[in-house]
């Protein structure tokens, strides 16, 4: 089997490290008056590593104005929850709400954090994540072009919104011999995400993030094979549709917390995964005409299996 240098093999051991699909958390904050009332809801998993997740989470998000009073955190193992409640006075009645995240740095780069708001009986929402650790809510019915711009853009982001998410459609150019292969890869990858984000919230079956992302990286380990060992077999674009199944997963996950419409939180996921197949086909091919002799697929592939079987038996460990 083709080697890898040693670093890279580190390199890919270290993101494995920190793959996660799946990575979101959910807060809701009510405001009356000048008092505010903030709940965070995180998966356990993600706060395995954090220290003191106690005050360095609520230490992560700050409302402009407003002053901490009290808190409480506790792990709720039955429901696979981490959870905070804490108390605000602000300096006077507000009319809208500046927020700062920044969740990512303590937990994940590729962490998403949906806050919901209400403040006298007005409701509002944003999303944060290592791009956009700021927002502004306020309160007040968004329009039509708001709607649409804000959740294609959400789901452009999300697409895009790890290392992990950029490797998978790096392995589906990988996996593809011909450009005719490449449509058919992507589109396969393209309709089981759709597929399963618009199938799943209609069956009783909601699997766990760590079985999602552990099945997630047998598949990705398997095309990794079958590129080594099996350059000529077909039907890779089989593959690429159980890839695009369980990335469809995570985006079910994404619709059924913020509530943002299917059809523009995945057209924007699309349009983002076919800009960034085209971009990394275009660099994969000059990589193959100047390092032709260094067998890049071959070595690629190597390093998408070493990946993968990192990241799956690092999933079973939890």
């Amino acid at each position: 089997m083709t080697r890898i240098p040693g670093f890279a093999a580190a390199l890919l051991l270290a993101v494995a490290a920190e793959a996660h699909v799946v990575s979101m958390s959910s807060g809701e904050i009510a405001i009356t008056g000048t008092h505010g009332h903030y709940e965070l809801r995180m998966p356990l998993y993600e706060v395995a590593h954090v220290q003191s997740p106690e005050r360095t989470l609520l230490a992560h998000i700050h409302f402009a104005g407003a002053t901490l009073t009290s808190s409480t955190c506790v792990a709720d193992p039955a429901h696979d929850t981490y959870l905070c409640t804490a108390d605000y006075t602000f300096a006077a009645p507000i009319e809208q709400l500046d927020v700062e995240c920044t969740f990512p740095a303590v937990t994940v780069p590729n962490h998403v954090h949906l806050l919901r708001a209400q403040l006298d009986g007005k409701q509002d929402q944003a999303v944060f994540d290592s791009a956009f650790s700021r927002a502004t809510l306020r309160f007040r019915p968004p329009t039509a072009v708001e709607i649409a711009v804000t959740q294609s853009a959400a789901g452009f982001l999300r697409a895009l919104g790890g290392a992990v998410q950029v490797l998978l459609l790096a392995a589906l150019v990988l996996a593809a011999r011909s450009r005719r292969e490449m449509l058919a890869v992507g589109g396969m990858f393209a309709g089981g995400q759709v597929a399963a984000a618009l199938v799943v919230p209609h069956i009783a079956w909601q699997p766990a993030p760590r079985f999602v992302e552990a099945a997630m990286a047998l598949a990705l380990a398997y095309l990794a094979v079958e590129i080594l060992l099996l350059p000529e077999a077909g039907a890779r674009w089989a593959i690429a549709g159980v890839l695009g199944v369980f990335q469809g997963l995570y985006f079910e996950l994404f619709l059924q917390n913020t509530g943002y419409q299917p059809a523009l939180v995945l057209a924007g996921a699309v349009a983002a995964q076919a800009i960034a197949i085209a971009i990394l086909a275009l660099l994969f091919a000059q990589i193959g005409r100047v390092a032709k002799a260094l067998r890049p697929v071959q070595v690629s592939a190597a390093g998408l299996l070493v990946f993968g079987m990192a990241w799956f038996f690092l999933r079973l460990r939890g």
